[in-house]
């Protein structure tokens, strides 16, 4: 059996043996809009739960759009220039408009990267558009706590705008069980702080907070009583297929949008299967998420439902970025250095995550299901070190070696990791 997972731009061809039983794990084919532009027209002139987008800036001196960063296949040459025109023709000046790179705690995104982030050229040469920097205490509004003590800390920018619109893809998320919608605010545009209150292991160690549950989700549920002291946010969603064509946009008031947004994406992006593998084949949804080993761990934590308790999982992610943040790479050497019962000892009862080794964490999350095998482009053996998984030169050599050692040829792939969440019946 051929086929072609998705890895770096160009896809990872493997082949494996004909007498296998191989089941592919992907979404249902999915509708795509044959005109995007009218459909986007429509949806601004048509929104969920609030006033049409021109109405809104007609009374509106003012506006910040959020959208997310590199890390995201956001359509944003398509949706950008349809935002900007509308607040245009509604009178706002363009020195009035700001559109605002919601990094979170990542790092900015410059030159050529924010040329291919924004999508049009004319957007850039017509509105501010500037990064998100959660470190910068001077850049926040602080909105209070939650009742859980979460400080609210946002970006000014965002906050003082009169009209306030996010855009973003709805697809699942390891942690707040869909992105887009209010993930883009927090931790999008949130102070450090913020962030680092809400990644700890009293929030992420609950079993709601997974991939696709928002209901009794403690992340998903902190977010929106955060957007309760913002007032009106307006949301562009947008859901795409396999080939990242468009399949939906909606537009309008964030949370009612974004759960219709859900609705939609749920039938596709949730694979009901009727038994779990010994052995899995995944990936990390190829460029632009599988730059990083940071984001590789969304496809691990992805697959875990299909995967028998002590089975192999194999991933192909090509990591092009190296490992991540030098944050990230201290907490790999930590999880290296202590074990995993000790990382997960020494993070439990921290009020303040360290940056970024909550994903160490839910790397944990997979490891602890079974055992993991990575198929990548690091080159530096601290680097392979500190991935604290198996390592392997060839992905078809490893799981064919593994399937024979177990000798069991009922083998699953996901080709998109972590965009399709699988979910055993039995």
């Amino acid at each position: 059996m051929n086929i072609t997972l998705q890895y770096g731009k160009k896809g990872l061809a493997i082949h494996l043996p004909d007498d296998w039983d191989v089941t592919l794990i992907r979404k249902k084919p999915m509708p795509v809009l044959s005109d995007p532009e009218a459909a986007l027209e429509s949806a601004l002139a048509n929104p969920v739960a609030s006033s049409s987008l021109f109405e809104a800036a007609k009374g509106s001196t003012s506006a910040c759009i959020l959208i997310c960063d590199i890390t995201r296949p956001v359509p944003n040459g398509l949706i950008l220039p349809e935002l900007i025109r509308h607040l245009l023709s509604a009178g706002m000046g363009a020195g009035r408009i700001k559109i605002l790179v919601a990094t979170g705690l990542h790092r900015p995104n410059e030159g050529v990267e924010l040329e291919e982030l924004v999508g049009d050229d004319r957007v850039l040469k017509t509105v501010a558009v500037e990064n998100h920097f959660a470190r910068r205490n001077e850049d926040h509004v602080d909105l209070g706590r939650t009742r859980r003590g979460t400080p609210i800390k946002l970006d000014r920018r965002f906050v003082d705008a009169d009209l306030r619109i996010v855009t973003g893809l709805v697809e699942p998320h390891f942690m707040a069980g869909y992105s887009g919608g209010r993930k883009v605010i927090v931790p999008g545009i949130a102070h450090e702080d913020t962030i680092r209150r809400l990644h700890t292991a009293s929030f992420l160690e609950d079993p709601r907070a997974t991939n696709c549950a928002l209901d009794g989700n403690p992340v998903h549920e902190e977010m929106l009583e955060m957007l309760d002291h913002l007032g009106l946010v307006l949301a562009v969603n947008a859901v795409i297929d396999e080939e990242r064509r468009l399949s939906f946009v909606n537009f309008g008031e964030i949370r009612t949008s974004h759960r219709e947004a859900v609705n939609f994406a749920r039938p596709y992006s949730e694979a009901q299967i009727p038994r779990r593998f010994r052995t899995i084949i995944t990936t990390s949804a190829g460029y632009p998420l599988d730059k990083t080993y940071y984001q590789t761990i969304k496809g691990m934590v992805g697959a875990m439902d299909a995967l028998e308790p002590g089975g192999r999982l194999f991933v192909a992610s090509e990591c092009s970025e190296g490992l991540g943040s030098r944050e990230y790479v201290e907490a790999q050497r930590r999880l290296v250095h202590l074990g995993p019962e000790g990382f997960l000892q020494d993070i439990g009862a921290k009020l303040r995550a360290e940056i970024d080794e909550w994903e160490t964490e839910m790397q944990l999350k997979a490891m602890r299901r079974g055992s993991v095998s990575l198929y990548c482009n690091l080159r530096a053996q601290e680097e392979r070190t500190l991935t604290a998984v198996d390592l392997v030169d060839s992905l078809e050599k490893a799981v064919i070696e593994w399937v024979e050692k177990i000798r069991d040829r009922r083998v699953a792939i996901i080709p998109e990791g972590p965009y399709v969440i699988p979910f055993c019946l039995s």
